[in-house]
């Protein structure tokens, strides 16, 4: 440990910690705008800078270390100028027209603005122009609205690691683009929204469904019903101040249904409905000697990663459907018999903490009889927009429950939205399919967690299972690899592309605090030991819609409705 004083506060520091860390450590709050915590420094914003007695200029506290004796100012007036002036030329190549933007109130930015008391207008020159980006069918580009902190680049290119986004140029026409300045849909962007989480404005941000769903609502002839995603429920309170972790289940039911939805369904029942079909698939190559280890596909942002960087492998990747897909299908087809509808009338609206679901929503793959199973699809943000539109105060709202028979779920369906659910729910109940006995021990801590690639070993009547868990599509690379050179031992894999999984999406709440997301994980795991029945196998909806529709798990029908094929979209993509 060292000693220092930061703004005459003798504060203790460990060797190598950075100015920054150590006056965060004393409760010293310094701005930023490139930084990003666990990645190497680069000090490129400058907005973090402070004064070193004895140092000439302006120090970038990010990346500079803390030495014995050091003495620190982080608010002299000389260090507020510098600040105040980088503030200020950033706005000034930024849009005025915070009034009309989606992060209105929810902009780094605008927050520095407010800070330093930016109350005129001193640069003014000429200003970059840039077309927005709307070719993908998940996310918008604009790059009007950058301010080259590069937050987005590192993400996509360190942690998640696809690469679809850079700097180019220099000075002035610095940008942050894709290569050869094309559209995000024909670039290698898997549209998982990572970047949107860490943007500090505008620049990147979902395409809104919005209108549509709108639209879809007040259309009489329309009968128009919703469903909602694991993550949501343990996520959306944070958008009203209620405190991290709060489980708002209830309440999304009943703002939903007075937003005009008219029916309210769990996506969890589809889970359920995966687990029963995943599951068997497995079983199926295992006993068959299919093509192993077979990759879980819920997560779509993975499908079309593997789908573009390597379709040698979709043989292993299994054919379910993700569960909001099913539920959409369940809905047009079961649901749509039993309750005597047309399916064509039916809208069906998936609100999901995930921005590349927009994209799988409108696959050619996931359409039956040319209708898409689901019709549009909602982020957790773009609903409390609605919300707010609507006049609905979503704090006193009174908690109702779901419709059925599309909403009962299990335990084992509300993990799905945390890295390692999909895998532990499965487990579940393919151990209870192979050997006729429950798993005593439901709580898989082996592959709970925020590893990047996790692994188990299950013994299934004398035969070992071995799994493992990607968590992070930059994880999955080294996964592959031993796939590819022969040396993999897994028999089942899953993967999400976003750290943490859905609970972390692209659609999420936007936050900057990893304990957020374990707070939200936690959520889950909870509503998982409180329930009644923690096996998809147990779930009395799932088990009559085998009985009166689909027979049996894997039956010809099932797949035709619960199953896709995928496409090699290296050769799209070269075309």
């Amino acid at each position: 440990m060292i000693e220092l004083k930061i703004n005459n506060i003798n504060v203790k520091a460990e060797e190598g910690m950075t100015i920054l860390d150590a006056a965060k450590s004393v409760g010293i709050h310094v701005p930023t705008l490139c930084h990003m915590k666990d990645l190497f420094p680069t000090g490129a914003c400058r907005i973090c800078v402070v004064e070193v007695e004895g140092m000439r200029g302006l120090t970038p506290s990010c990346a500079y270390p803390v030495s014995d004796g050091m003495k620190v100012q982080t608010n002299s007036p000389r260090v507020r100028q510098a600040r105040k002036t980088i503030v200020e030329l950033l706005v000034e190549n930024h849009p005025d027209d915070c009034l009309i933007c989606v992060r209105n109130k929810n902009c780094e930015l605008q927050d520095l603005s407010e800070q330093y008391s930016l109350r005129e207008h001193r640069f003014v020159g000429e200003k970059k122009d840039h077309a927005i980006d709307i070719s993908s069918a998940s996310m918008e580009r604009d790059p009007a609205k950058c301010i080259l902190c590069g937050r987005c680049v590192r993400t996509c290119n360190e942690i998640q690691k696809v690469g679809a986004i850079d700097f180019t140029n220099r000075g002035f026409s610095s940008n942050v683009t894709t290569p050869f300045n094309k559209g995000l849909n024909v670039s290698d962007c898997i549209l998982c929204g990572q970047c949107i989480l860490v943007c500090p404005t505008a620049a990147l941000r979902e395409k809104s469904h919005s209108k549509e769903v709108i639209s879809a609502l007040n259309d009489k002839n329309k009968f128009t019903v919703v469903q909602i995603a694991p993550a949501v429920r343990a996520s959306i309170g944070e958008e009203y101040n209620l405190p991290l972790g709060t489980n708002v289940t209830g309440q999304l039911v009943t703002g939903l249904r007075r937003l005009g939805f008219k029916k309210v369904f769990d996506t969890n029942f589809a889970a359920d409905l995966t687990i029963m079909e995943e599951g068997t698939e497995l079983i199926g190559r295992i006993k068959n000697g299919g093509k192993l280890p077979m990759f879980t596909s819920c997560c779509p942002g993975w499908v079309k990663y593997i789908e573009q960087n390597r379709p040698q492998l979709l043989d292993h990747l299994s054919t379910c459907k993700s569960p909001h897909e099913m539920e959409g299908a369940v809905l047009k087809s079961y649901y749509a018999k039993k309750m005597g509808l047309t399916p064509a009338d039916i809208f069906v609206v998936s609100i999901m903490p995930c921005t590349v679901k927009k994209f799988e929503s409108d696959r050619a793959e996931l359409m039956n009889d040319k209708m898409q199973d689901v019709d549009a699809v909602l982020t957790t943000r773009e609903l409390v927009r609605l919300f707010k539109m609507a006049g609905i105060d979503f704090n006193d709202l009174p908690e109702d429950s779901f419709d059925n028979p599309l909403g009962e779920s299990t335990g084992a369906a509300a993990i799905f939205g945390t890295s390692g659910g999909v895998m532990e729910a499965a487990l579940r109940t393919a151990y209870f399919k192979l050997t006729g006995n429950e798993l005593e021990n439901l709580q898989l801590n082996d592959i709970r967690g925020n590893v990047g690639v996790k692994e188990s070993t299950i013994n299934i009547n004398g035969t070992d299972i071995k799994v493992a868990v990607v968590n992070g599509i930059g994880n999955v690379g080294i996964v592959l690899d031993q796939i590819e050179s022969g040396k993999s031992e897994y028999h089942f894999i899953e993967v999400m592309a976003c750290p943490g999984g859905c609970i972390n999406g692209g659609g999420q709440p936007i936050h900057q605090k990893s304990e957020k997301v374990m707070k939200r994980v936690k959520v889950l795991y909870e509503i998982d030991e409180n329930a009644k029945n923690r096996r998809s196998h147990e779930n009395e909806s799932v088990k009559k819609i085998y009985n009166e529709f689909f027979g049996e798990p894997n039956s010809y029908k099932a797949h035709d409705i619960l199953h896709t094929t995928y496409v090699n979209r290296k050769e799209l993509l070269k075309k």
